[in-house]
């Protein structure tokens, strides 16, 4: 998601929540720790240089059960942070606390804003020597699409 699909999403909400991949959700008196911008400039393993650039949303719970962030104070968070950070409309990843800072990308369902599992991948495959994929069959199907009738001339 975008920070501009962000604050639309929260046009709609009474209340905010955040799923984890797990089905789980942040617990309800979360903070919005930071608003951030990310840079990261980086050369992969084929040598080429890439730059790319996100916001990031840190989100974090405390002791304080009572604490409840709602839709239109966290649209002021985003919206100061877009001033003065100069954010545009960055894609954004979330970081949250599990056994160590998880990093999520983000969606959003019509009720909830769900955490997305985020994967690593090599951006130089070729480079590498890691054979592209190959299209999986069902052995079922293969017959089909190998076999010749009689008489046809193609085998």
């Amino acid at each position: 998601m975008t920070i501009s699909e962000v604050k639309s999403a929260l046009g709609q909400l009474n209340q905010i929540n955040f799923q984890l991949p797990n089905g789980e959700f942040v617990p309800a008196h979360f903070h919005l720790t930071e608003v951030g911008k990310v840079n990261k400039h980086f050369i992969d393993c084929g040598g080429k240089i890439r730059k790319e650039e996100k916001a990031n949303f840190q989100l974090w719970s405390a002791s304080d059960l009572d604490h409840r962030l709602n839709a239109e104070k966290m649209n002021n968070i985003i919206e100061l942070s877009e001033k003065v950070l100069d954010l545009g409309d960055l894609e954004i990843e979330v970081e949250y606390q599990a056994d160590t800072i998880g990093k999520y990308g983000l969606e959003f369902n019509g009720a909830s804003f769900l955490l997305t599992r985020k994967q690593t991948d090599c951006l130089a495959k070729d480079n590498c020597g890691v054979p592209a994929s190959k299209p999986k069959l069902k052995l079922a199907d293969l017959n089909k699409q190998t076999a010749c009738a009689p008489n046809s001339g193609c085998c």
